[in-house]
Formats: structure tokens, sequence, C-alpha cells
């Protein structure tokens, strides 16, 4: 591993490019590969032993295209092949669970925190035992709520329609009776609906994933002596490569609407 060799980031889809966008917010300078599963999407309806090889495969893709560290950009992937994947190849490898559930131990106040995700996530109950499992005392009061709504409406870009205001009231208005003061934003799509959610959930901390593993990954990167040397001058364009299984026709809007920029054309590859 080199300092100049390039992190590597993969989702079912393409909803992993939030995450891609806080590790770009917090690690300017470096490479980045991309590679986005999206001919064998959604991985949350896949049994855990698919789920496993398809992460498996994706990972040795990356890897053998220089990546540094591999970043499981997918709650699913993340709760089931993070072992597999972390003993089979000789980089670092962090998911999303742990770093978010981590936050949100250290941001909540009257230990009662809630969850969001797809059905698939939240029947996984990955989270639930992660946060249990960090914090062994009996009084932490964690509540979890599907909302599988939320992906289309990301990908439709209705991030302040009326109609995802009121789906938005529908999945979180239990969660505000349980006065959370912590919700962790359990898929990758979240992120993009912080502002709405805020108006429901107002002073409640909002966990994301993508954020908190990008932290991560800057100290294991640190510890190891391979981060990028900060430049003076750098290309205000990131260096990204975009790679998917399958080119889904809205690509160049949705990354856009993820990222805040243009990207170039992703690369269809077979694994």
């Amino acid at each position: 591993m080199k300092n100049n060799s390039p992190i590597g980031v993969f989702d079912s889809g393409i909803g992993g490019l939030s995450v891609l966008k806080q590790f770009l917010r917090y690690m300017p300078y470096e490479k980045y590969i991309y590679l986005g599963d999206t001919a064998r999407l959604p991985y949350g309806n896949k049994s855990p032993e698919t789920v496993i090889e398809y992460s498996l495969q994706s990972a040795r893709f990356l890897v053998n295209n220089g990546a540094k560290i591999i970043v499981i950009a997918c709650n699913t992937a993340s709760s089931l092949a993070l072992t597999a994947v972390s003993n089979k190849f000789d980089v670092p490898v962090i998911g999303m669970i742990t770093p978010a559930a981590t936050a949100a131990l250290q941001a909540t106040s009257n230990n009662r925190i809630g969850i969001i995700g797809t059905r698939a996530t939240i029947s996984s109950k990955s989270y639930h035992n992660t946060l249990q499992t960090l914090y062994k005392a009996s009084e932490l009061e964690i509540f979890a709520q599907a909302c599988p709504l939320f992906v289309p409406l990301v990908e439709e870009g209705w991030l302040e329609h009326p109609a995802a205001h009121l789906i938005a009231e529908e999945y979180l208005n239990g969660l505000k009776e349980k006065e959370i003061d912590t919700l962790i934003l359990g898929c990758t799509h979240y992120p993009l609906l912080k502002p709405l959610i805020s108006k429901i959930l107002p002073g409640v901390n909002l966990v994301d994933s993508g954020e908190h593993a990008a932290v991560s990954a800057i100290k294991i990167l640190a510890n190891l002596g391979i981060l990028v040397d900060e430049k003076d001058e750098y290309d205000a364009n990131p260096e990204i490569d975009f790679y998917v299984t399958d080119v889904p026709s809205t690509f160049d809007e949705i990354a856009r609407r993820f990222l805040g920029f243009d990207v170039k054309e992703p690369k269809r590859i077979s694994l």
C-alpha cells in the first residue's frame, strides 16, 4: 500500500455516493474508486451467502485496482460481509454500522436512540445489536423504524416535496413520541433527507454513517502512514474512477444530486 493508492468504495448501487461525498469532504486530496453493483441490487432481499459472495467479488475488484482501504458503503453488506471481506484481504476494511453506532452513543444524552433504514437493515438488527454490544448498560433504549419509501423519494429528487413531508411524518412521528435525542440514518440515501427529517424531529442529533466512516478511515490511514500528503494547491475536481455492473439511465442525474457536481461516465464491468 502506498500513500497515493486509491480509496476503494463499493455499494450495491448508487446510494453509496453519499458516503463517497463525506470521504471527499474529509479527504479531498485522495484518489477514489467507486464501484456500484447496480446489476444485482438490492442486496437486502438476497441470502447472507449471496451478499457475502457479491461483497467479496466487489472487494476483490477494488484490491486488484490498487485500493489501500475498502469501504463497504452498504448497510446490508456491512452487517453480513464485513468479517468475510476483512479476513480475505490484506487491506483495512471499514463498514457503516460500527462507526455510526459509536457516534450515536457519544451523541445521546438521554440514552434513547432511534434507527431508520430499509426493511432489510431494520430486520437484521445489525445496528441494534452493535449498539447493545458497545453499550452494555441496561438503561439504553433503542427504537427502530423501517422507511422503505425514502429511497425512491431521494432518487426522484423529491427531497422537499409535500408528499415526502407526509411520508416522513408517518414514519417519524412514532420516534418523536419516544422522545429520542439521537437518530441513526441507517441507509446511504437518507442523508439527503436531513433537512426534512430535522423539521419533523427538531433538536435530534442525526448520525450520518458515511461521515463517521470517513473519520474512522482517516484514523486508520494515518496510523498506517498512508494518507496522501495535503497539498497547498490541488485540482478542485476530485480524482474518482466510477465503475458499475450496469449503467442506470439516471446515473448522471442521481450522482449529481448525491455529490453536488457532474461526474464522468462510469465504466461498466462484470464481476
